[in-house]
């Protein structure tokens, strides 16, 4: 906590108020927060008034009192230029913009190939302002690197809903509002991994849950009476999702490249070729295939027929 701490208060950009919320430790933090905060006016603590992230948030939020808000988290590190970095686009830009900008991850362990790729990915989409483009994919928005106003985060419901994973809900949330994203090249935040991190071991962040919330939204955003959504894909990952729209008794078209399961009766839905679909309809397809290479071939075809990501097709994994 204190090298988190030190790197707030060695931006380059000063005017700032840090609201640290306390959720429940029973270690000597409140002592290492009262510290900081007889040191630097900026800096302010409170106990949370509940348990976990969500209400520690909602703590903070309900205190803070300035025009851009922003969230950190105690274990990572802010570059020196990243509140400049932040707030310089939303001042240029204006309401209706999401700031946000490169993340890294450091570990005093050394950082694992999938983490180092999922920075490379979300930093790709950033420097291009294109993260919607696959927002079903992963949380296209790191969490503690992003910037709005006040008066945009209340239109996107701020820290008052209590689903999981909260970052990802408030990504989509975000997204709902119509938020358009600043394209940022820079690296702003270093993101820390270790074993004991909360997204790794809490449930609320296991794999079904991430599955669930995509659906929600997808559910909500996406499908429209007069369209066609069609299922690529008849996977551990595609079933979940035929299951899902199945006890929705969401309508469906079923489809795979594997010959073992075409014409075969899956959870009630005879499963297709993809050849066989009519793509000059209005179709909305989910393409549930993890495979790199599958997928890659999947978007071929799917482009091949003039349907774009983000709009007609969506990656779930």
């Amino acid at each position: 906590m204190p090298e988190c701490l030190n790197s707030i208060l060695a931006q380059t950009h000063e005017s700032w108020e840090c609201l640290i919320v306390n959720d429940n430790s029973t270690d000597n933090t409140w002592d290492i927060l009262e510290r900081y905060a007889n040191r630097d006016s900026r800096i302010k603590c409170y106990q949370s008034d509940g348990h976990g992230i969500t209400p520690a948030l909602r703590t903070a939020y309900n205190k803070s009192k300035g025009e851009y808000i922003t969230r950190m988290d105690a274990d990572d590190l802010m570059l020196p230029q990243k509140l400049e970095v932040l707030i310089t686009g939303l001042i240029k830009h204006g309401n209706g913009h999401l700031a946000t900008g490169g993340v890294e991850y450091f570990s005093d362990d050394g950082v694992g190939d999938g983490y180092i790729a999922y920075a490379d990915w979300l930093n790709g989409l950033t420097s291009e302002g294109k993260n919607w483009d696959d927002l079903y994919k992963e949380c296209v928005i790191p969490s503690p690197c992003w910037m709005l106003s006040r008066a945009d985060l209340d239109t996107c419901g701020a820290f008052g809903s209590d689903r999981y994973p909260e970052d990802y809900d408030l990504t989509f949330r975000m997204y709902a509002s119509g938020l358009k994203i600043i394209a940022c090249e820079q690296i702003l935040h270093k993101w820390r991994d270790y074993p004991q991190r909360t997204s790794r071991n809490d449930p609320n962040y296991a794999d079904n849950r991430f599955l669930e919330l995509k659906l929600h939204w997808f559910e909500q955003l996406e499908l429209e009476l007069d369209g066609t959504l069609i299922l690529w894909g008849a996977g551990k990952k595609g079933k979940q999702i035929a299951t899902d729209l199945n006890d929705k008794n969401v309508k469906y078209t079923w489809v795979t490249d594997n010959v073992k399961k075409v014409r075969r009766d899956i959870y009630g839905q005879v499963l297709q070729l993809p050849s066989e679909i009519d793509y000059t309809h209005q179709v909305k397809v989910i393409v549930s295939v993890a495979n790199r290479e599958e997928q890659q071939q999947i978007v071929q075809v799917l482009e091949s027929q003039n349907l774009l990501k983000g709009q007609h097709y969506f990656l779930f994994c």
